[in-house]
């Protein structure tokens, strides 16, 4: 008897052990679980324990944090007729649980199929030129997109980024060869508006001197005191006469006022 007793206690806790491994389960904070109670859904309960009703309650955990995505390299057909290979990566999270499971059959195969298909799309409708100037643009495009779409299924697309964008060997030489051919129109651009300023300012300054004829002795004299500290040896310069004209016409003036006397 006392064997029977020993044997029913120990049934006992084995069910009761079994009963609550079955019945309780524990959700961390990003987590959040669907009940269904006999194949309907309940609602979604979480964080913390969770009491289920053994065989009749069954509990499908849906993570809450945001997911990170890779959506594989693509080729793509830009509207120029340029073959190209784009990837991307994409960021989303759970903002619904229920929907998340019972709206679709696997949310994250879902969302990495609509955004391989919403990538070729957007990319194809664009010319390369775009593409490769306007990123932002085509990342909000594609992003606001995969966030219609997602948003019956309880998912919310925050982010979309093009990862990387390979062009074709041919396509890569055409466009170093028009760069380089941009970077010579722009020198040749500077150079020249360099030269029309320069002739510019030497017109105003041959007017001034032709006005003042002094400024150029002044010119020829600051010239001289350049070289003379720049540098060390003896430099011969021819002396214009305009430098003594005003000595000149002052013993001129001399002369006249002795014969006046």
């Amino acid at each position: 008897m006392f064997y029977n007793l020993s044997a029913s206690f120990i049934a006992i806790i084995v069910f009761a052990i079994l009963f609550l491994a079955n019945a309780i389960r524990i959700l961390n904070e990003y987590e959040r679980g669907v009940i269904f109670r006999l194949g309907r859904v309940i609602r979604a309960k979480g964080p913390g324990i969770i009491l289920l009703i053994p065989v009749i309650d069954r509990l499908q955990k849906v993570s809450l944090r945001v997911h990170v995505q890779e959506v594989p390299t693509q080729d793509v057909i830009t509207r120029d007729n340029v073959s190209v290979k784009v990837s991307a990566v994409i960021y989303f999270r759970v903002i619904d649980p229920v929907k998340a499971v019972v709206s679709v059959e696997n949310y994250l195969y879902a969302t990495s199929q609509l955004a391989q298909t919403t990538l070729r799309t957007v990319c194809g409708h664009g010319e390369l030129d775009t593409l490769l100037s306007e990123k932002d643009k085509i990342n909000a495009h594609i992003q606001e997109i995969l966030d219609s779409h997602t948003d019956p299924w309880g998912i919310k697309v925050s982010l979309v980024e093009l990862k990387q964008i390979d062009l074709p060997q041919e396509m890569q030489r055409a466009m170093a060869k028009q760069a380089e051919a941009e970077r010579e129109r722009r020198a040749k651009v500077i150079a020249a508006e360099g030269e029309f300023q320069a002739a510019d300012r030497l017109s105003a300054a041959a007017e001034i001197i032709e006005k003042r004829p002094t400024a150029l002795q002044l010119r020829y004299l600051q010239t001289l005191r350049e070289i003379a500290t720049e540098r060390n040896s003896t430099t011969l310069f021819p002396i214009p006469i305009d430098l003594f004209r005003p000595f000149l016409k002052i013993a001129e003036m001399f002369d006249k006022e002795k014969q006046k006397e």
